[in-house]
């Protein structure tokens, strides 16, 4: 059984099976409160943004500086994609 990580993890099993495999303790929360709300749908497709290939490596720090993605400025486009889609 998972254990509670506190009220803003809304459902702790699927948070406790996203950081065995990796993933970080936001976007675990972040999938694991989406799967819990009966108003999201996080396995559906999202919005209708241009995939980070097709957008310009400015456009891409800009949005790693939003995010906070320590040693952006020394990354090349790929590595900046990677980042973006892992965080």
């Amino acid at each position: 059984m998972a254990s509670s990580h506190g009220p803003s993890v809304k459902d702790d099993e699927t948070y406790e099976a996203l950081r065995d495999k990796g993933a970080s303790k936001e976007k675990a929360a972040r999938i694991a409160n989406a799967q819990a709300s009966e108003d999201q749908d996080p396995s559906a497709k999202g919005g209708s943004a241009k995939a980070y290939e097709d957008w310009s490596k400015a456009d891409l720090y800009d949005r790693a500086r939003e995010l906070d993605i320590e040693g952006r400025s020394y990354m090349s486009k790929s590595e900046l994609i990677d980042a973006l889609r892992n965080h």
